[in-house]
């Protein structure tokens, strides 16, 4: 596992003016039910957002954000890993950082994602894979979304089919 990844969050000091109130190198790095690992940068729990409060990332969350929320993560998918197979009610934006994997979709249709690439996916099955030999890192912006019409229904999003 190589995430070093250097989190820098703004904040206001008492009298108003903009202060860097976090900057360091994440500590928060878990394995998830995929087998790939992760640290948190952010999350809200609606939207519009509290700007206000604690540091969201102290606890350890599953791959949705709350309902009306947000999350905002970075993966790393290990060398060799096969695609974990799930869909979730958001819309997801994802930035590979480094590295190329696949991303597959429930028909076996895949797409190669390489460093530099973006995507957005709306609330699709899929899985992303990692054939190749050297980690892939995907920072992902995950945020709830109303429910697909006629696409599926919202109790099937954490299963993996």
């Amino acid at each position: 596992m190589t995430l070093n990844i250097r989190r820098i969050v703004t904040s206001h000091a008492s009298d108003g003016k903009a202060i860097v109130g976090v900057d360091k190198i994440t500590n928060n790095v878990q394995q998830l039910r995929s087998g790939n690992f992760e640290t948190l940068l952010w999350v809200t729990d609606e939207t519009p957002a509290d700007i206000n409060g604690e540091d969201p990332t102290e606890v350890p969350r599953d791959i949705e954000p709350p309902e009306t929320g947000s999350i905002f993560r970075i993966l790393e998918l290990i060398p060799g890993k096969e695609a974990y197979m799930h869909r979730t009610n958001t819309i997801d934006y994802a930035i590979c950082m480094s590295g190329k994997c696949e991303m597959l979709l429930d028909e076996g249709n895949k797409v190669s994602f390489n460093a530099g690439d973006v995507m957005v996916q709306r609330a699709t099955m899929h899985g992303w894979a990692n054939p190749f030999s050297e980690p892939c890192q995907i920072a992902f912006i995950l945020i709830g979304s109303n429910e697909p019409k006629n696409h599926w229904h919202k109790d099937d999003a954490k299963v993996n089919k």
